[in-house]
């Protein structure tokens, strides 16, 4: 199996094993680029858009979910339009800050320390937020208030810094101002799908010519997408039922461990 190849199919898996998990995608293909040695600007457009394999293995999963909402819209049903309110409330502090701090937070991406050390700060703020976190009021995305939707929305643009990751923050965040476990693993999964079709649109328009190139062709994205969805279907099953039983300190260990063992690697290659 050729180097190229190989990278294709480990950055579909790596896509798809961490953009749900409260790990950091874009921490760890970043990471990855600099352990593997390719050069990450030539990978960039095609890390952006498997995202979108990512994404519709959400829709894949919760179809049923979205179908109901779709139906209750239409019968003008009240849960159904506050569900629909709170991903919409929560999505615009990104579009917001997204847009005014977009080039800052390309610099970011280039910087492997700041992936480790937020790595590392992010898991010992989620072994903070489960110690303190008792009170679990909320049960449905339709329930959780609009002043803690907006909250969730602002807490979910730390995730800009790579290696914080969107979807621990926006789940620490959910705990934090009472949402219970599973449903703010949900509410990140559904508020990633707005959230990552803004931010793969916005790269499209600036950087669409790039979108294929010598190097990386239509055929190693339809693949790389193809790895990223199968892989996220997977994970995403896996994820709610272990957050269930042991909650996400295994994360933060994990986060821990990775950004410990990356400092090390950076300070010694």
């Amino acid at each position: 199996m050729d180097f190229h190849f190989l990278t294709v199919i480990l950055l579909g898996i790596v896509e798809g094993l961490t953009e749900f998990l409260p790990v950091s995608s874009t921490g760890h293909l970043i990471l990855a680029s600099e352990l593997l040695g390719y050069d990450a600007s030539v990978w960039a457009m095609f890390n952006i858009v498997i995202q979108l394999g990512a994404i519709l293995a959400v829709v894949v999963l919760y179809w049923r979910t979205f179908w109901a909402v779709g139906m209750g819209l239409l019968r003008r049903d009240p849960v159904s339009w506050r569900f629909l309110r709170n991903l919409v409330v929560a999505f615009i502090p990104a579009v917001a800050i997204g847009l005014a701090l977009h080039d800052y937070i390309e610099m970011l991406l280039g910087a492997p320390h700041v992936v480790a050390w937020a790595l590392i700060a992010g898991g010992v703020a989620i072994l903070v937020i489960e110690r303190m976190v008792k009170e679990q009021r909320f049960h449905g995305i339709a329930d959780i208030p609009l002043a803690r939707v907006i909250g969730i929305g602002f807490i979910q643009c730390i995730a800009m810094i790579p290696g914080v990751s969107r979807s621990g923050a926006t789940i620490m965040g959910a705990l934090s101002l009472g949402v219970e476990r599973r449903t703010a693993a949900e509410f990140s999964f559904f508020l990633a799908i707005p959230t990552m079709l803004g931010a793969t649109a916005l790269e499209l328009v600036k950087k669409g010519d790039q979108l294929t190139s010598a190097a990386v062709g239509w055929s190693d994205i339809a693949i790389g997408f193809v790895v990223s969805f199968v892989v996220a279907i997977i994970v995403i099953k896996a994820f709610v039922g272990l957050i269930s039983r042991h909650g996400f300190a295994p994360f933060a260990w994990y986060r821990i461990i990775a950004g410990t063992a990356a400092l090390i690697w950076l300070a010694v290659r």
